[in-house]
C-alpha cells in the first residue's frame, strides 16, 4: 500500500484496537480499508482525517451512497469512523467528534428467501413415496407447507398433538405459547397414509411418541432433516438459496399473495408481535412487482 500522511495514525489506531478488542486480522483489514477511503476522500476535498467536521463526514457519505455503496457498509464505516474519532477525543487530538450528530443510515429488514409455488410444487413432487423414507420426508414437507411451522416444531410434534378428525395440530412455538394451525386436506391424506404404515416400519418393536422418526426408529434432529430438504432440493432442481425456514416463507408469502389476512397469518405463525409478520407483505409486494414487470405490456 503506497503512504500518505496519515498512514501512520491510521496504524496506531489499528494497534491500539488490536490490544483493546483483540480484532481478527480481517476485522483490522475492514477497519483500515474504511479509514484509507475516508482518508483519500478527504485529501480530494483539501482536508485530513484530524481537521474534518460534521458537512464534510455527511459530504462523503452522501459520495459513498451515489457510488451505489450499500447501505450496511456504509454503516459499517461510520462505526469504525466513530471508534476513530472516540479515541482522537480521548488522547485530545481533536476537540469536536464529527460523527456525534451523524445518524447511521436505514439499513431495512433483509426480505427472507422464498420459493415461488412452482419451486414448492416441484419440491414436494421430489420424494419416492414408494421407499419408507421418502414416504416420511413427503409427509414432512407436506405439512411444513401447509402449516408454516418452525422445523423445530416439526420435529419435536407428538401424536397427541395432532388432531386429524378436527384437522389441527397443537404447536407449542417459541416460549411455550401454544397455538392451533389447520392442515389442510392434502397435508392430512398424506399423515395418514404415513402413520398408517411407515412410521410404524420405522418404529419397530420401540415405542416413541415422536411424529416423525429416524431410520432407527428415534425422533429426528432439525438437522437431520434439513439435510433432508437439501438433497430433495437438489433433486428438484432448486438452485434458489434454501435455509431451514424457507417453507415457512414460503407458507406466509403464498398466503398473502392470495389474498390472506395479514393477523390470519400472524396468529399461523404464531408471531407475538405483527411488526414480525408484515415482512412478509414486503416479500408479496416484491414478487408482485416482478411479475407485473414479467407480463404487463408496458412493465
Amino acid at each position: 500500500m503506497d503512504t500518505f500522511p496519515e498512514q501512520a495514525l491510521i496504524e496506531n489506531y489499528l494497534d491500539a484496537l488490536w490490544m483493546e478488542k483483540g480484532l481478527s486480522a480481517n476485522s483490522l483489514a475492514s477497519y483500515r480499508r474504511d479509514l484509507v477511503a475516508f482518508a483519500r476522500w478527504l485529501v480530494a476535498q483539501g482536508s485530513d482525517l484530524l481537521t474534518a467536521d460534521e458537512v464534510l463526514l455527511q459530504n462523503y457519505l452522501a459520495d459513498c451512497a451515489r457510488r451505489k455503496i450499500s447501505s450496511r457498509s456504509i454503516s459499517r464505516a461510520l462505526s469504525c469512523l466513530r471508534g476513530f474519532y472516540k479515541q482522537g477525543l480521548r488522547h485530545k487530538r481533536i476537540n469536536r467528534d464529527p460523527t456525534a450528530l451523524v445518524q447511521n443510515p436505514r439499513l431495512g429488514r433483509p426480505l427472507p428467501k422464498t420459493l415461488s409455488e412452482g419451486d414448492v410444487e416441484r419440491l414436494l413432487m421430489a420424494p419416492d413415496v414408494e421407499s419408507v423414507l421418502g414416504l416420511r420426508d413427503k409427509t414432512m414437507l407436506e405439512l411444513l407447507y401447509a402449516t408454516g411451522l418452525r422445523v423445530t416444531e416439526l420435529v419435536d410434534l407428538t401424536l397427541a398433538q395432532l388432531n386429524r378428525r378436527q384437522g389441527v395440530v397443537r404447536v407449542f412455538g417459541k416460549g411455550g405459547k401454544e397455538r392451533l394451525v389447520p392442515v389442510g386436506e392434502e397435508a392430512l391424506a398424506w399423515l395418514d397414509r404415513y402413520l398408517g404404515g411407515t412410521r410404524l416400519e420405522l418404529l419397530g418393536a420401540r415405542e416413541s411418541e415422536r411424529v416423525f422418526l429416524s431410520q432407527r426408529g428415534q425422533g429426528m434432529t432439525r438437522q437431520t432433516f434439513w439435510h433432508r430438504i437439501k438433497h430433495w432440493a437438489q433433486l428438484a432442481h432448486i438452485d434458489k438459496p434454501l435455509s431451514p425456514h424457507t417453507l415457512r416463507h414460503a407458507f406466509a408469502t403464498h398466503l398473502l399473495d392470495h389474498g390472506a389476512d395479514l393477523r390470519v397469518v400472524q396468529l399461523l405463525l404464531g408471531h407475538t408481535d405483527l411488526s414480525t409478520t408484515q415482512i412478509y407483505t414486503h416479500v408479496a409486494r416484491s414478487r408482485m412487482k416482478s411479475l407485473h414487470a414479467q407480463h404487463h405490456p408496458r412493465g
